[in-house]
Protein backbone atom coordinates (compact mmCIF):
# COMPACT_ATOMS: atom_id res chain seq x y z
CA UNK A 1 0.00 0.00 0.00
CA UNK A 2 2.64 2.21 -1.16
CA UNK A 3 -0.56 5.29 -1.59
CA UNK A 4 -1.68 5.24 1.30
CA UNK A 5 -4.02 7.84 1.81
CA UNK A 6 -5.13 8.48 5.18
CA UNK A 7 -4.27 6.70 8.23
CA UNK A 8 -7.08 6.36 11.21
CA UNK A 9 -6.67 5.27 15.08
CA UNK A 10 -9.78 3.31 15.97
CA UNK A 11 -11.54 5.66 18.43
CA UNK A 12 -13.88 4.82 21.16
CA UNK A 13 -17.81 4.99 21.43
CA UNK A 14 -20.28 3.93 23.77
CA UNK A 15 -23.24 1.66 22.34
CA UNK A 16 -24.60 1.41 25.95
CA UNK A 17 -23.58 -1.36 28.17
CA UNK A 18 -19.71 -1.83 26.67
CA UNK A 19 -17.19 0.46 24.44
CA UNK A 20 -16.67 -0.17 20.67
CA UNK A 21 -13.77 0.83 18.57
CA UNK A 22 -15.69 2.89 15.75
CA UNK A 23 -13.40 2.96 12.37
CA UNK A 24 -15.99 4.49 9.91
CA UNK A 25 -17.21 7.57 9.82
CA UNK A 26 -14.47 9.69 10.10
CA UNK A 27 -14.66 13.28 9.86
CA UNK A 28 -11.52 12.66 7.52
CA UNK A 29 -13.11 10.07 5.91
CA UNK A 30 -16.94 9.29 5.72
CA UNK A 31 -16.57 5.88 3.70
CA UNK A 32 -14.73 3.48 1.76
CA UNK A 33 -16.83 2.26 -1.27
CA UNK A 34 -20.26 1.39 0.11
CA UNK A 35 -18.70 0.94 3.67
CA UNK A 36 -20.19 3.58 5.42
CA UNK A 37 -19.71 2.53 8.92
CA UNK A 38 -17.40 -0.48 11.24
CA UNK A 39 -17.68 -0.63 14.66
CA UNK A 40 -15.09 -2.87 16.17
CA UNK A 41 -17.12 -4.65 19.17
CA UNK A 42 -14.78 -5.74 22.20
CA UNK A 43 -12.80 -8.10 22.90
CA UNK A 44 -15.08 -7.74 26.05
CA UNK A 45 -14.74 -10.59 28.90
CA UNK A 46 -18.65 -10.42 30.27
CA UNK A 47 -19.63 -11.47 33.53
CA UNK A 48 -22.22 -14.12 34.14
CA UNK A 49 -24.58 -10.94 35.02
CA UNK A 50 -23.54 -9.02 31.90
CA UNK A 51 -25.15 -9.21 28.69
CA UNK A 52 -25.37 -7.66 25.42
CA UNK A 53 -28.66 -6.03 25.09
CA UNK A 54 -29.36 -4.09 21.75
CA UNK A 55 -33.07 -3.25 22.10
CA UNK A 56 -34.89 -3.13 18.88
CA UNK A 57 -33.94 -0.50 16.66
CA UNK A 58 -34.74 0.44 13.08
CA UNK A 59 -32.53 1.21 9.95
CA UNK A 60 -33.23 2.54 6.30
CA UNK A 61 -31.17 2.62 3.35
CA UNK A 62 -28.06 0.07 4.08
CA UNK A 63 -27.25 -3.27 4.70
CA UNK A 64 -25.82 -4.86 8.37
CA UNK A 65 -23.14 -6.96 8.11
CA UNK A 66 -21.93 -8.89 11.66
CA UNK A 67 -19.17 -11.04 11.29
CA UNK A 68 -17.83 -12.37 14.82
CA UNK A 69 -14.12 -13.17 16.07
CA UNK A 70 -15.22 -14.96 19.53
CA UNK A 71 -18.49 -15.26 21.23
CA UNK A 72 -22.34 -15.30 20.04
CA UNK A 73 -25.52 -13.11 19.21
CA UNK A 74 -28.53 -13.61 18.67
CA UNK A 75 -30.59 -12.06 15.95
CA UNK A 76 -34.74 -11.08 15.90
CA UNK A 77 -35.93 -8.65 13.38
CA UNK A 78 -39.50 -7.55 12.07
CA UNK A 79 -39.52 -9.72 9.39
CA UNK A 80 -39.38 -12.92 11.61
CA UNK A 81 -35.74 -14.07 11.41
CA UNK A 82 -34.39 -15.31 14.39
CA UNK A 83 -30.79 -16.82 14.09
CA UNK A 84 -27.45 -16.84 16.57
CA UNK A 85 -24.10 -15.78 14.94
CA UNK A 86 -21.26 -17.39 15.99
CA UNK A 87 -17.73 -16.85 14.93
CA UNK A 88 -16.66 -17.19 11.14
CA UNK A 89 -20.61 -16.90 9.88
CA UNK A 90 -22.34 -14.00 8.46
CA UNK A 91 -25.31 -12.17 9.29
CA UNK A 92 -26.12 -9.86 6.48
CA UNK A 93 -29.66 -8.05 6.38
CA UNK A 94 -30.37 -5.75 4.36
CA UNK A 95 -32.98 -2.85 5.65
CA UNK A 96 -34.21 -1.12 2.43
CA UNK A 97 -37.60 0.81 2.97
CA UNK A 98 -36.97 -0.27 6.95
CA UNK A 99 -36.74 -3.03 9.37
CA UNK A 100 -36.26 -3.25 13.12
CA UNK A 101 -33.86 -5.60 14.78
CA UNK A 102 -32.17 -6.44 18.06
CA UNK A 103 -29.39 -8.17 19.01
CA UNK A 104 -28.69 -9.72 22.38
CA UNK A 105 -27.02 -12.53 24.27
CA UNK A 106 -28.34 -15.69 23.36
CA UNK A 107 -30.77 -17.06 26.59
CA UNK A 108 -28.49 -20.43 27.35
CA UNK A 109 -25.35 -18.16 27.79
CA UNK A 110 -27.08 -14.97 29.74
CA UNK A 111 -26.22 -16.38 33.23
CA UNK A 112 -22.33 -17.09 31.96
CA UNK A 113 -19.19 -15.65 31.85
CA UNK A 114 -18.66 -15.09 27.84
CA UNK A 115 -16.77 -13.10 25.18
CA UNK A 116 -17.33 -10.79 22.73
CA UNK A 117 -15.65 -9.89 19.54
CA UNK A 118 -16.35 -8.62 16.28
CA UNK A 119 -17.26 -6.50 13.74
CA UNK A 120 -20.76 -4.68 12.88
CA UNK A 121 -20.38 -3.11 9.57
CA UNK A 122 -22.91 -1.16 7.33
CA UNK A 123 -22.93 -1.17 3.65
CA UNK A 124 -24.94 1.80 1.65
CA UNK A 125 -27.27 0.48 -0.77
CA UNK A 126 -27.57 1.93 -4.14
CA UNK A 127 -30.27 4.26 -4.96
CA UNK A 128 -32.42 2.41 -6.41
CA UNK A 129 -32.33 -0.24 -4.20
CA UNK A 130 -32.88 2.46 -0.94
CA UNK A 131 -36.74 1.55 -0.94
CA UNK A 132 -36.28 -2.11 -1.60
CA UNK A 133 -38.23 -4.68 0.89
CA UNK A 134 -36.22 -6.03 3.81
CA UNK A 135 -34.51 -9.42 3.87
CA UNK A 136 -32.04 -11.42 6.01
CA UNK A 137 -29.51 -13.94 5.11
CA UNK A 138 -27.60 -16.26 7.46
CA UNK A 139 -24.21 -17.49 6.02
CA UNK A 140 -22.11 -20.24 7.76
CA UNK A 141 -18.61 -19.85 7.80
CA UNK A 142 -17.64 -23.20 5.67
CA UNK A 143 -19.64 -21.40 3.14
CA UNK A 144 -17.24 -18.60 2.61
CA UNK A 145 -14.69 -18.64 -0.25
CA UNK A 146 -11.57 -19.63 1.70
CA UNK A 147 -7.70 -20.57 0.53
CA UNK A 148 -3.90 -20.55 1.71
CA UNK A 149 -1.45 -18.10 -0.48
CA UNK A 150 1.85 -17.36 0.22
CA UNK A 151 0.88 -19.64 3.66
CA UNK A 152 -1.61 -16.38 4.62
CA UNK A 153 -5.14 -18.00 5.28
CA UNK A 154 -7.58 -15.50 2.88
CA UNK A 155 -11.07 -16.04 3.28
CA UNK A 156 -13.51 -13.87 0.89
CA UNK A 157 -16.31 -12.50 3.76
CA UNK A 158 -18.51 -10.65 1.20
CA UNK A 159 -18.32 -9.55 -2.22
CA UNK A 160 -15.74 -10.19 -4.94
CA UNK A 161 -11.98 -10.48 -5.17
CA UNK A 162 -9.46 -12.62 -6.67
CA UNK A 163 -11.90 -14.17 -9.33
CA UNK A 164 -14.30 -15.51 -6.47
CA UNK A 165 -17.74 -14.89 -5.11
CA UNK A 166 -18.87 -15.21 -1.59
CA UNK A 167 -22.05 -16.45 -1.31
CA UNK A 168 -23.75 -13.10 0.67
CA UNK A 169 -26.02 -11.57 -1.38
CA UNK A 170 -24.56 -8.00 -2.15
CA UNK A 171 -26.02 -5.12 -4.04
CA UNK A 172 -23.24 -3.57 -5.33
CA UNK A 173 -19.72 -4.33 -6.00
CA UNK A 174 -17.57 -4.72 -3.05
CA UNK A 175 -15.28 -6.68 -1.21
CA UNK A 176 -14.79 -7.81 2.28
CA UNK A 177 -11.47 -10.12 2.76
CA UNK A 178 -10.00 -11.59 5.59
CA UNK A 179 -6.05 -12.57 5.68
CA UNK A 180 -4.54 -14.65 8.68
CA UNK A 181 -0.83 -14.82 8.43
CA UNK A 182 1.72 -17.69 11.29
CA UNK A 183 4.76 -16.33 9.45
CA UNK A 184 5.95 -13.20 8.83
CA UNK A 185 4.93 -12.78 5.08
CA UNK A 186 4.82 -10.53 2.39
CA UNK A 187 1.47 -10.48 -0.03
CA UNK A 188 0.92 -8.17 -3.12
CA UNK A 189 -2.75 -7.54 -3.90
CA UNK A 190 -4.22 -4.76 -5.75
CA UNK A 191 -4.55 -5.97 -9.25
CA UNK A 192 -7.58 -7.72 -8.27
CA UNK A 193 -9.31 -4.78 -6.60
CA UNK A 194 -11.45 -1.70 -8.08
CA UNK A 195 -12.58 1.26 -5.96
CA UNK A 196 -11.58 2.48 -3.16
CA UNK A 197 -10.30 0.25 -0.52
CA UNK A 198 -8.92 0.26 3.49
CA UNK A 199 -6.83 -1.84 5.03
CA UNK A 200 -7.38 -2.63 9.08
CA UNK A 201 -5.24 -4.54 11.51
CA UNK A 202 -6.76 -6.50 13.50
CA UNK A 203 -3.89 -8.21 15.28
CA UNK A 204 -0.41 -8.33 14.62
CA UNK A 205 1.31 -5.40 12.56
CA UNK A 206 2.06 -4.74 8.83
CA UNK A 207 5.00 -3.36 7.14
CA UNK A 208 4.52 -1.24 4.26
CA UNK A 209 8.28 0.39 2.92
CA UNK A 210 9.73 0.32 5.96
CA UNK A 211 6.58 1.67 8.13
CA UNK A 212 4.95 -0.37 10.80
CA UNK A 213 1.39 0.18 11.30
CA UNK A 214 -0.04 -2.00 14.24
CA UNK A 215 -3.72 -3.24 15.48
CA UNK A 216 -6.31 -0.70 15.47
CA UNK A 217 -5.42 1.46 12.78
CA UNK A 218 -7.32 1.88 9.33
CA UNK A 219 -5.27 2.98 6.27
CA UNK A 220 -7.18 4.02 3.59
CA UNK A 221 -5.94 3.57 0.08
CA UNK A 222 -5.67 6.75 -2.05
CA UNK A 223 -7.22 3.97 -5.19
CA UNK A 224 -7.60 0.45 -4.85
CA UNK A 225 -4.05 -0.86 -6.26
CA UNK A 226 -2.99 -1.75 -2.08
CA UNK A 227 0.42 -2.87 -3.51
CA UNK A 228 3.14 -5.16 -1.53
CA UNK A 229 2.82 -5.41 2.53
CA UNK A 230 4.34 -7.49 4.74
CA UNK A 231 2.21 -9.16 7.64
CA UNK A 232 3.85 -10.10 10.89
CA UNK A 233 4.01 -12.90 12.67
CA UNK A 234 0.48 -13.94 14.06
CA UNK A 235 -1.08 -10.76 12.53
CA UNK A 236 -4.88 -10.85 11.25
CA UNK A 237 -6.06 -8.19 8.43
CA UNK A 238 -9.08 -7.12 6.98
CA UNK A 239 -9.83 -5.50 3.04
CA UNK A 240 -12.01 -4.01 2.37
CA UNK A 241 -13.93 -1.42 -0.31
CA UNK A 242 -15.48 -1.16 -3.38
CA UNK A 243 -17.35 1.01 -5.78
CA UNK A 244 -18.02 4.12 -4.16
CA UNK A 245 -22.17 5.55 -5.27
CA UNK A 246 -22.50 8.50 -7.72
CA UNK A 247 -24.77 10.61 -5.18
CA UNK A 248 -23.75 11.84 -1.37
CA UNK A 249 -25.19 9.62 1.36
CA UNK A 250 -26.81 11.17 4.40
CA UNK A 251 -26.69 9.75 7.92
CA UNK A 252 -28.72 10.11 11.05
CA UNK A 253 -28.19 7.49 13.90
CA UNK A 254 -29.13 4.12 12.32
CA UNK A 255 -30.52 5.67 8.84
CA UNK A 256 -28.65 5.76 5.57
CA UNK A 257 -30.39 7.65 2.35
CA UNK A 258 -29.33 9.64 -0.66
CA UNK A 259 -32.75 11.65 0.27
CA UNK A 260 -32.46 13.78 3.55
CA UNK A 261 -36.36 13.87 3.44
CA UNK A 262 -36.26 9.78 3.87
CA UNK A 263 -34.20 10.22 6.60
CA UNK A 264 -36.48 12.80 8.37
CA UNK A 265 -39.56 10.66 7.40
CA UNK A 266 -37.83 7.44 9.01
CA UNK A 267 -37.06 9.58 12.08
CA UNK A 268 -40.78 10.74 12.29
CA UNK A 269 -41.96 7.35 11.64
CA UNK A 270 -39.73 5.18 14.79
CA UNK A 271 -40.58 8.81 17.13
CA UNK A 272 -44.42 7.99 16.59
CA UNK A 273 -43.38 4.07 16.49
CA UNK A 274 -45.47 4.14 13.35
CA UNK A 275 -45.64 0.25 13.06
CA UNK A 276 -46.46 0.41 9.64
CA UNK A 277 -43.34 1.29 8.64
CA UNK A 278 -41.15 -0.13 11.30
CA UNK A 279 -43.09 -3.43 12.57
CA UNK A 280 -41.99 -4.11 15.65
CA UNK A 281 -39.44 -7.59 16.28
CA UNK A 282 -41.17 -10.52 16.48
CA UNK A 283 -40.25 -12.47 20.04
CA UNK A 284 -38.96 -8.97 21.74
CA UNK A 285 -42.02 -6.06 21.34
CA UNK A 286 -41.44 -4.64 24.66
CA UNK A 287 -38.70 -2.85 24.16
CA UNK A 288 -36.99 -0.37 21.85
CA UNK A 289 -34.11 2.21 21.63
CA UNK A 290 -35.98 5.92 21.63
CA UNK A 291 -34.63 8.23 18.89
CA UNK A 292 -31.34 10.30 19.56
CA UNK A 293 -31.14 13.89 18.98
CA UNK A 294 -28.08 14.99 17.13
CA UNK A 295 -27.63 16.81 13.40
CA UNK A 296 -27.46 14.99 10.38
CA UNK A 297 -24.37 14.11 9.19
CA UNK A 298 -23.12 13.41 5.05
CA UNK A 299 -21.04 10.18 4.19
Amino acid sequence: MSNIGIILEEKAADIGNFLVGRLLPFREKRAVGPFVFIDHMGPADLKDYQNLDVAPHPHIGLSTLTYLFEGSIFHRDSIGSQMEIQPGAVNWMTAGKGVVHSERTPDYLRNTEKKLHGLQIWVALPKHLEDCDPSFHHIEAQELPHWEENGVQVKLVAGEAFGKKSPVPVHSPLFFIELKAKEKTKLHIGEDLYGEAAMYVLEGTVNIEGNDYGSKQLLVAKNSKLCEFEMSENSVVYIFGGEPFPEERFMFWNFVSSDKEKIEKAKQNWKEQNHEAFPKVIDDEDDFVPLPTYPLKSK
